[in-house]
């Protein structure tokens, strides 16, 4: 595979690339689930109100991911558009997936795999290393993927076949 060859350091070109087929897997489950009607599990989180809210949440956690390991390692800003909003993302979702993919191509590619080392202050307070950071990114539409298969095998089973 020589997409992303220009990467200094291999291990964050496996992440960016792992990241993207997570996020495309993530958003295909999510149409699946979209069209079963799948019913998310009562919470007080609103992150979870509904299949949207989960979605927003997902892409806007995918662009902060990005924002924050530029920031931290002093990389130009990635100018990443903020993700749609609730009442916009279904019609929005595939085109703006592909926008947030293609942002997350380029910044990390110049970076030695020491800098990936440096620990910092997450925006929820707990201290990460980059390369934490960039693998808990890679995990985290993977988390929600396998959520919403075990939603599926529940409530629609016919739709995992």
């Amino acid at each position: 595979m020589a997409e992303l060859s220009e990467y200094t350091y291999r291990g964050a070109r496996a992440c960016v690339l792992m990241h993207e087929q997570f996020m495309q897997d993530f958003l295909d489950l999510w149409w699946a689930a979209k069209s079963a009607e799948i019913k998310l599990p009562e919470t007080e989180d609103p992150d979870y109100q509904s299949l949207d809210h989960l979605l927003v949440h997902v892409l806007r956690a995918g662009r902060g991911y990005m924002t924050w390991m530029c920031e931290k390692l002093g990389l130009p800003d990635p100018d990443i558009n903020a993700a749609p909003a609730v009442e916009d993302v279904e019609e929005q979702c595939d085109e703006y997936l592909e926008y947030l993919l293609e942002k997350w191509r380029t910044p990390l590619a110049n970076v030695p795999e020491e800098a990936f080392n440096a620990v910092h202050k997450s925006r929820w307070g707990v201290d990460m290393a980059i390369e934490s950071m960039l693998e808990h990114a890679v995990m985290h539409p993977l988390r929600h993927s396998f959520q919403l298969e075990e939603l599926l095998s529940e409530q629609a089973p016919d739709y995992l076949e």
